[in-house]
């Protein structure tokens, strides 16, 4: 049986999921209505992401017979100074996320709840990755120095970026 604490815990991760999505989206659609097309793909392919962790925690919270609450996403922010702020805040979030994987680790293990802990074990994997990519764009969009050629570059390989769903059961 999975304790009430870790279910209340996993809820919570779930709208810090889906809020992580939201707070995405807002930042593609601020690249697109500043004329960054490809940061702008990068970021809905990313937000389509978050929603997959928060289905891959509702279907577990599923699985052990426990209870889903949503509640309310709180509104992301609308406006960033440049492209640099969009992926230092990208970052600086993750780096969050992993902060609250890594409590819901710890809380599992307190619990004994070791299949739950089991099952964590691949958001911290994730997370490494995507603090991973968070740098790797950050530190491409540095490089580039702000509008001009090198900009235009970044801006189109991030717009290669493409959302592949996971295989059924896989997430």
């Amino acid at each position: 049986m999975i304790a009430a604490k870790v279910v209340d815990a996993i809820n919570a991760q779930i709208n810090a999921e889906l809020y992580s999505g939201y707070m995405y989206l807002s930042m593609s659609a601020y690249c697109s209505d500043t004329g960054i097309p490809g940061a702008a793909n990068w970021l809905r392919v990313q937000a389509m992401e978050e929603y997959t962790h928060a289905d891959r925690l509702y279907r577990y919270l599923i699985s052990r017979s426990a209870r889903v609450t949503l509640t309310a996403i709180e509104g992301p922010p609308t406006e960033w100074k440049s492209l640099q702020h969009v992926f230092e805040a990208t970052l600086e979030h993750e780096q969050k996320v992993t902060a609250m994987i890594d409590g819901l680790v710890n809380l599992a293990s307190e619990e004994k709840d070791h299949a739950t802990e089991s099952f964590l074990q691949w958001f911290v994997d994730e997370q490494v990755e995507e603090e991973g990519s968070a740098q790797e764009v950050l530190d491409k969009v540095k490089l580039a120095g702000g509008p001009g050629p090198g900009l235009f570059m970044v801006d189109a390989e991030l717009g290669r970026r493409v959302f592949t769903p996971p295989a059924t059961g896989e997430e």
